[in-house]
């Protein structure tokens, strides 16, 4: 990827050593320094460090939001990046959605952190629009591998800490060890303080919670139609509603409230006004029909797999489910287990199986699960789906899990045509069932 950098001795930029040439200067990261000969060797303008590319983007003009939590990174960013538009503020979000601006898509799903070039031209493209404020995603790879090298974060906030990712991290202890490296810093800090995995540095540190004392917490609230609740903000108490369903979603919330009341100054009373104007975010706790009621989630964690049956535990629910291949595969019997113990049935199939054999994977599953007549198994993800909704009842809610808003499957390192939803209203639509 090239960008073109007016008003300078060079034409263009790149990280990629294969792209320099007379016209084009080499951008050194933690990611490419191995490549830096190859750079020079196809003719490479000059070598300039990757903060050098801040002050040419003009990247101090704005303020930069970094989230990062196991589960939340996406519905936070979101709720932030809808309460300030709503708020009359100019404002970017990149993240596992793709990267949006002003109420606009600029570009469709990407990586949750993109490579640390593209997120500088991604906050360059906002300070080109005027942009108050940049939200981005940051996942554990992106801290690991210095993708966010350089950036100064107005503030940083941490969602939870659970397991995910063990294929990359090793161990529990290493990604938790990552994830708290992030708020080491003296830069100001929004911390679930009902995490107790969280280490952080308490300097301009704020908290959010519910069970313990925090800056921003949450004093009532009621699950009754979405949900709604009270904040107390020291003397401040003031009351929210909000379409969102589940437990899970008041932490979201709480952590999208209190960030934009520390970015914008606004009263707490003007940003919880706009707080029912947020919808939620598509594939997560989606609800694609009434009657029958079918949700999807993109729920791929223990933890995540528990909050959102959690949040519909007063139902009796038929699970549909798999795990990825090539990922943590430590997390596949734990997710059988809390599976089983919220659902009356389980529909156990293929997610994004990738180079792994897809009945390995749901063998790794039923490891978890000790009542297996509650079990069927279909590799087929549609035959999966088509079967939870032949076999539903009228009082039965069917959930199903792991892909959310993808509309894709991964087979080897193919990418085939598949959406949860899409393949549910299909079926519906023709009577399949």
């Amino acid at each position: 990827m090239k960008i073109e950098i007016p008003d300078e001795a060079f034409r263009y930029i790149t990280e990629n050593s294969q792209e320099c040439d007379a016209d084009t200067a080499f951008v050194l990261t933690p990611q490419n320094e191995k490549y830096l000969q190859n750079a020079k060797d196809n003719g490479a303008h000059s070598i300039i460090n990757i903060k050098d590319v801040a002050k040419l983007f003009g990247i101090e003009k704005i303020k930069i939001v970094g989230i990062t939590g196991t589960n939340g990174k996406t519905t936070t960013a979101s709720a932030i990046y809808s309460f300030l538009l709503d708020l009359g503020y100019r404002v970017a979000m990149q993240g596992t959605r793709g990267f949006f601006m002003n109420d606009r898509v600029i570009e469709e799903k990407t990586l949750t952190t993109p490579s640390l070039l593209n997120t500088y031209k991604h906050i360059y493209q906002a300070v080109s629009e005027k942009c108050d404020f940049f939200i981005m995603e940051v996942s554990s790879h992106a801290i690991v591998q210095k993708r966010v090298e350089g950036l100064n974060f107005e503030l940083k906030i941490l969602t939870n800490i659970t397991q995910d990712h063990l294929d990359f991290h090793k161990t529990l202890g290493e990604y938790i060890a990552v994830k708290n490296s992030f708020f080491q810093d003296d830069g100001r800090k929004l911390i679930n303080k009902d995490e107790t995995k969280s280490s952080f540095n308490f300097k301009n540190t704020f908290t959010y919670g519910i069970e313990n004392s925090a800056t921003y917490r949450l004093i009532a609230y009621s699950l009754n139609n979405a949900s709604s609740g009270i904040i107390q903000h020291f003397s401040e108490v003031v009351p929210f509603t909000s379409s969102l369903h589940g437990f899970f979603n008041l932490y979201n919330l709480m952590a999208a409230i209190a960030a934009t009341h520390l970015l914008s100054g606004k009263k707490l009373e003007e940003v919880t006004a706009v707080v029912d104007n947020f919808a939620g975010v598509s594939g997560r706790m989606e609800q694609v029909s009434e009657s029958p009621n079918v949700i999807v989630d993109f729920a791929h964690t223990p933890d995540g797999i528990q909050q959102v049956l959690n949040a519909l535990k007063e139902k009796e629910l038929l699970v549909v489910f798999g795990a990825g291949g090539d990922r943590d595969r430590t997390k596949r019997p734990l997710m059988g287990r809390v599976a089983a113990s919220l659902a009356k049935k389980l529909y156990i199939t293929s997610d994004n199986p990738r180079t792994e054999d897809p009945q390995d994977i749901v063998n790794d599953i039923l490891e978890g699960i000790q009542d297996k007549s509650i079990v069927q198994v279909e590799l087929n993800r549609r035959k999966a789906i088509e079967n939870a909704l032949s076999e539903q009842k009228e009082n039965e809610v069917v959930v199903i899990l792991g892909k959310g808003d993808e509309t894709y499957q991964i087979i080897y390192d193919q990418k085939f045509p598949f959406d949860d939803r899409e393949v549910v209203r299909e079926i519906l639509k023709n009577k399949i069932i």
